[in-house]
């Protein structure tokens, strides 16, 4: 299944690429986040619970990022499983300049196993645009927090 999604930060490109590459930027931000942390250079551990319609359930994986172009791109690797299935994906994550701001293009395949892939492609894609939202408005809230002068 391909994904893809878009979202605009109002902040430049380097501060962006800083700030999404940032351990504690991540863990507050994703989604049902119980716990995240790196294991060894940009591979990182992860525990979240979601419960998104029929996706339900803890999921454990791995995170990488890899083929890194800063500020312009890298690529995410993702294994997770739990009690609804596992998901593989290989996101393509490319900050591009948009005037005072940026534009974050996130394009992934996905594959998904058990329960998540019986409740179908549709249903998923929804799910996966659902999650991708919620984590990036919570990546820009954190962003807009740490650049606030003290």
């Amino acid at each position: 299944m391909q994904i893809e999604y878009i979202y605009t930060f109002d902040i430049p490109r380097e501060h962006v690429w800083k700030y999404i590459q940032d351990e504690q930027v991540l863990k507050k931000s994703l989604p049902g986040c119980q716990s995240f942390q790196e294991v060894k250079d940009g591979v990182y551990q992860a525990e979240m619970g979601l419960s998104v319609g029929p996706v339900k359930g803890l999921f454990t994986g791995e995170v990488q990022q890899v083929d890194q172009q800063e500020p312009a791109f890298y690529r995410l690797l993702v294994r997770g499983k739990g009690k609804p299935g596992e998901i593989d994906a290989v996101a393509d994550m490319k900050l591009e300049e948009d005037g005072q701001g940026t534009k974050l293009i996130c394009t992934s395949q996905v594959q998904v196993t058990g329960v998540l892939a019986s409740v179908g492609q549709r249903v998923m894609g929804g799910v996966a645009k659902l999650v991708l939202g919620q984590f990036f408005k919570a990546v820009d809230k954190e962003m807009k927090q740490l650049m606030l002068p003290s």
